[in-house]
């Protein structure tokens, strides 16, 4: 397995790139944009050079990782000499569907098709395509390049196969893969997003602000981030998309959104991206020096 397709060339794609290709594979990058494309790339090349100055790669491995990306707008173009193929495109079930109906048709037979999903069913994904056998789920953390953690998620017709290769294939990476099953939010989301909503909560019913909610959570429980400036930096439509999975998956009151994180999603305040959430990014290198902090 040395040939790599992933479909987006957003956050999660370019970081999931940027792993496979430092790791020797030969990957292509496919984004129906091609300003994304140059985005991603060079987000990847902006992150190799921290590396590089932290002294964790050569520029030598630097220079290899580059030259094992290549570029496409097309999905057929893109993954037909795919071993595996990774989606990570925007958290949305039609979209998904519509991506893995196109990759069942372009991609080789052999090929595996795993999603990057945070919460979508790998089950529902899989249903779309003539191989479910051959899709899992493949979550990788956000910042993938120094994240070690992937969720495998086996979905309810997965093969054994399929799981223990790319069980392996993660280890090759130099990441811990652990073995979940497919229910709505897996295990990390499943844990993660309603402590988040429990937060947004805290602030909506006028227990403390913003800061005081993350500083108890920060100095009280040794959290590296406070739940709010996580909230932030994960996107706010994200935590709210995974909410809503989990809460029509559930049916159960503890995952409904707090109103006031539907609220302001829908005025557009995002988090980080978009330049104001729970803190104003407003100011681009204050944004800028925000990520930083997890590269």
């Amino acid at each position: 397995m040395k040939n790599i397709s992933v479909i987006g060339a957003g956050t999660m794609g370019n970081g999931i790139a940027h792993v496979f290709a430092q790791h020797g594979y030969t990957v292509n990058l496919i984004d129906i944009s091609q300003e994304a494309l140059d985005r991603g790339l060079l987000t990847i090349e902006k992150n190799l050079d921290r590396l590089l100055v932290k002294e964790r790669i050569t520029a030598a491995l630097k220079t290899a990782t580059l030259g094992n990306i290549n570029t496409f707008t097309s999905i057929t173009e893109g993954v037909e000499t795919a071993d595996l193929v990774v989606e990570a495109a925007t958290e949305n079930e039609s979209l998904k569907l519509d991506i893995f109906r196109q990759l069942d048709k372009a991609a080789p037979k052999k090929a595996l098709l795993a999603s990057n999903t945070s919460s979508i069913s790998i089950t529902r994904i899989a249903s779309v395509t003539q191989r479910p056998e051959q899709v899992i789920g493949m979550h990788f953390m956000n910042p993938v390049p120094m994240m070690k953690l992937v969720e495998v998620i086996r979905g309810y017709t997965t093969a054994d196969q399929t799981t223990s290769t790319v069980m392996e294939l993660s280890k090759k990476l130099q990441k811990v893969p652990v073995a979940v099953n497919d229910y709505p939010g897996f295990v990390a989301n499943r844990i993660l997003m309603p402590m988040l909503n429990e937060a947004i909560e805290t602030l909506y019913n006028g227990v403390a602000g913003v800061a005081e909610i993350d500083t108890v959570m920060k100095l009280g429980m040794a959290h590296p981030m406070g739940p709010l400036q996580l909230a932030d930096f994960i996107g706010l439509d994200v935590c709210l998309s995974i909410l809503k999975v989990m809460y029509d998956g559930f049916k159960n009151p503890k995952y409904a959104p707090c109103p006031l994180l539907v609220n302001m999603v829908q005025a557009g305040k995002l988090g980080l991206k978009s330049g104001m959430g729970f803190y104003d990014y407003s100011g681009h290198k204050k944004a800028e020096k925000v990520a930083a902090q997890f590269q």
